[in-house]
């Protein structure tokens, strides 16, 4: 038997309201950890061990609590196979995988502190 329904017939509920955390693959947890929390002002929201070689480590930008940035070990294991891992490692070295968008108040004056703190960039800033 065949049903149709129009959107008239009923209201449909948005089932996914907001994201929670998202993932930022790294190659070196400690490494990530400095660069987000001392160079762009991030604060820890959990920093809890996963194992005897990685650990959940999550971020969130001090105006956005309520979004938590996994700072995530790419390595071998239940998620990753070698091959994948080879794979993953090569691309965040060069640095083509993932892409995030960021806003600030006042991008040169945020970008001349960036700087100074020895966060590197492709270019400066233009209007």
């Amino acid at each position: 038997m065949f049903a149709h329904f129009c959107s008239t017939d009923f209201k449909i509920k948005n089932m996914i309201t907001k994201v929670t955390h998202m993932c930022v693959y790294v190659l070196n947890q400690d490494s990530a950890h400095d660069f987000y929390t001392n160079k762009l002002g991030f604060k820890v929201v959990t920093d809890a061990p996963m194992g005897p070689d990685a650990r959940w480590l999550t971020v969130c930008p001090p105006e956005q609590p309520e979004l938590e940035i996994t700072l995530f070990l790419v390595s071998e294991g239940p998620m990753f196979s070698k091959e994948t891992v080879a794979t993953m490692k090569e691309l965040i070295k060069k640095g083509t995988f993932g892409a995030a968008v960021f806003t600030c108040n006042d991008i040169y004056a945020t970008y001349e502190e960036l700087k100074a703190k020895g966060v590197e960039f492709v270019k400066a800033p233009k209007k």
